[in-house]
């Protein structure tokens, strides 16, 4: 790659930057943190460094978050009816989900897309830390073959409920219980305090639109990245699911910054304040 011109902050160094906020650690980079949260450089920047710069600070700079995260067509779909859902988004929206993924503790996906996808959850396309891996399986459900479960590349939690059966797990794996509700799924502000109270405070919920849907439903979610693709499905499954409202009165209106991901449209929703 040619050497970005005297006094101009390259895209790679501007995420290097976000890494060393993220994990407090010195970089040499000329960009600081203001007092209120916000970044500054007397250099140089394009449009595709300020973006990200904007939009990814807000979530470097702090102690402890709840991100969602959902890719989805314009009509609100992640998958057709038969769950093929590759690929919806571009690669610039994979490029943003894995720097997401590098800023975070921990990454949580349900049983269902577990099994759906047999995700990886790590870190491949741009640099950083591979996140914990967690999977919400209430009734002990997920295969024994899942990636998650066989490959080590990063550490995994399996958060059970208490009837689910006792399985051996790899070393990398640890299984965790938590209470389930009445309608038999865990309460999100239980899987986070149970993620903090293991040292995992900045956490991405990842998927499905059923478990997005649910954490966003408790409040427990401070910021939701929606990334829309320039796709009409028609039919499929819904991104967001949530118990119905009467009037627009009762709507979620949250803030919302706007940033490009190639042909994509990131939404960026504050739906809670963080701590700084």
């Amino acid at each position: 790659m040619p050497n970005s011109p005297i006094n101009t902050i390259a895209l790679a160094d501007a995420w290097e930057w976000l890494l060393g906020l993220r994990h407090q650690r010195p970089c040499d980079v000329a960009i600081t943190l203001t007092p209120n949260g916000e970044w500054q450089t007397l250099q140089t920047v394009s449009a595709e460094v300020r973006e990200l710069l904007d939009c990814l600070t807000p979530l470097a700079s702090r102690p402890a978050w709840v991100v969602a995260q959902l890719g989805q067509s314009m009509d609100g779909r992640i998958a057709t009816e038969s769950g093929h859902s590759h690929y919806i988004n571009g690669h610039e929206s994979l490029v943003h989900l894995h720097r997401l993924r590098a800023l975070v503790d921990a990454v949580v996906v349900g049983a269902g897309t577990a099994s759906a996808d047999n995700p990886q959850l790590t870190v491949r396309h741009v640099s950083g830390p591979h996140p914990t891996r967690v999977v919400l399986d209430p009734r002990g459900r997920i295969p024994n073959d899942l990636t998650l479960l066989r490959c080590d590349t990063a550490p995994t939690l399996l958060i059970v409920g208490s009837e689910a059966a006792e399985t051996v797990t790899p070393a990398h794996v640890q299984r965790c219980v938590l209470p389930l509700n009445a309608s038999g799924h865990f309460n999100p502000h239980d899987v986070i305090a149970l993620l903090a109270d293991k040292g995992l405070p900045r956490v991405l919920v990842e998927g499905g639109g059923v478990t997005v849907s649910q954490f966003i439903e408790a409040g427990a979610v401070d910021r939701l990245h929606l990334l829309v693709a320039p796709l009409l499905i028609g039919s499929g499954r819904p991104g967001l699911k949530m118990t119905p409202i009467k009037t627009l009165e009762s709507a979620l209106r949250p803030p919302t910054r706007t940033f490009r991901c190639g042909d994509d449209t990131l939404f960026d929703m504050r739906l809670r304040d963080t701590p700084a």
